[in-house]
């Protein structure tokens, strides 16, 4: 299967989103990850295929929708599901597993089966990690960008405060993917889309 172009993904976006705010919360997040991606790799040389990281980027929380009632509330106990939600969407859709995977690979700094066993999170007890450098990239630019109400941005130093509540682990993996690729320009696009920035 050849990638999806960006018009396929967003009808794909619009026949599972619930309504016209869940979509234009959710796609615009993805889109927002897309273009810190895009400038990630336009300021390194960094080795992955753009196309698909493109892909990635606009797919990877397509999982949310199945989280919102009929109220149009999302289901915060369970939002660490939604990875494995848009991986199975992806998969009923046809998709290769290649791209189901930035759905159910992108959660936090990845996933462990310790973690979701130590947790007691409900998730199929296995480990979700980002293995190429595509799935890096798009679990990375998303921590950049955060669907809270309202929406904001986050600094690398905000994020990696944050995810150290997770375990010092995280916070190091953070640093990892930091150090592989780069540190985004925020500023622009806060600006852009009107959103505050942590």
């Amino acid at each position: 299967m050849s990638l999806p172009s960006v018009e396929e993904i967003r009808a794909l976006h619009e026949k599972y989103a619930p309504t016209q705010e869940a979509l234009d919360l959710v796609f615009t997040h993805c889109e927002i990850v897309w273009t810190i991606a895009e400038q990630l790799i336009a300021r390194s040389s960094l080795q992955v295929d753009p196309a698909q990281v493109r892909a990635g980027c606009l797919l990877h929380d397509i999982g949310v929708y199945s989280l919102y009632d009929v109220d149009g509330r999302i289901d915060h106990g369970n939002y660490i599901r939604h990875g494995i939600l848009g991986h199975e969407i992806l998969s009923n859709e046809k998709y290769p597993e290649h791209l189901c995977r930035f759905c159910s690979c992108h959660t936090g700094v990845g996933l462990t089966k310790h973690d979701i066993i130590s947790q007691g999170l409900p998730l199929p007890p296995c480990d979700y990690l980002a293995e190429t450098a595509e799935e890096r990239l798009v679990m990375y630019a998303d921590k950049f960008h955060s669907k809270t109400t309202p929406p904001k941005f986050l600094s690398a130093p905000a994020y990696a405060q944050f995810v150290r509540r997770f375990g010092d682990e995280k916070a190091e993996a953070f640093n990892t993917l930091r150090a592989e690729f780069g540190e985004p320009n925020l500023t622009a696009l806060a600006a852009h889309y009107g959103h505050a920035m942590e």
